[in-house]
């Protein structure tokens, strides 16, 4: 590699660096104390063949209503930063799980109110054809226990709603302190 490749690509992985670091801090317009990175609906930051920005995106959903609010504000925040040009990608595949909520981001939702989803919804399956492990997500209904209640921690909580403020939580109450919450629904 020659110097002017090697400091193209030093450069280029500061500016992606700097990117993440902006999007980072972009807050999902329907639960603001969580980042798009936080939630997982960020997945990948990076270079396209033109040198433009891609920035790659996954819905909790795929009829999301918050997806148009989400990529503007990207485009927001890229902008303030100086970042042009770019593009947001949308994509559906492989489909948003819960897995994808970091550690951080669930205790901010119990401070927030609502319950974080309980378990993991994958499991790791050699693929038929390389033998290479990939993320299986199995859409059956199961038995889960009911979510603790965010407020005083009770497990004496029941499920008022299957649907609750958006389509990816439920609402439920807690059956101790009496307080209704939503439950970030597992899939």
């Amino acid at each position: 590699m020659t110097s002017t490749a090697q400091t193209a690509a030093a450069t280029s992985d500061r500016a992606l660096a700097q990117a993440w670091a902006v999007l980072e801090a972009v807050p999902d317009p329907e639960i603001p104390v969580v980042s798009i990175r936080e939630l997982g609906i960020l997945r990948d930051v990076r270079r396209a063949a033109d040198g433009a920005l891609e920035v790659v995106i996954t819905p909790t959903y795929s009829g999301c209503p918050a997806m148009s609010q989400i990529a503007e504000d990207i485009g927001m925040a890229l902008d303030a930063a100086g970042f042009a040009p770019y593009r947001v990608e949308t994509v559906l595949a492989p489909a948003w799980t819960t897995d994808w909520i970091t550690d951080d981001a669930r205790e901010k939702l119990r401070a927030y109110g609502i319950a974080p989803p309980t378990g993991n919804c994958g499991s790791s399956e050699p693929d038929a054809n390389t033998g290479t492990k990939q993320k299986v997500i199995r859409f059956v209904p199961r038995s889960l226990p009911a979510p603790a209640c965010p407020r005083c921690g009770s497990k004496h909580t029941e499920r008022l709603a299957q649907f609750g403020s958006t389509a990816c939580k439920a609402l439920y109450r807690c059956v101790d302190c009496r307080e209704p919450f939503d439950y970030f629904k597992p899939y």
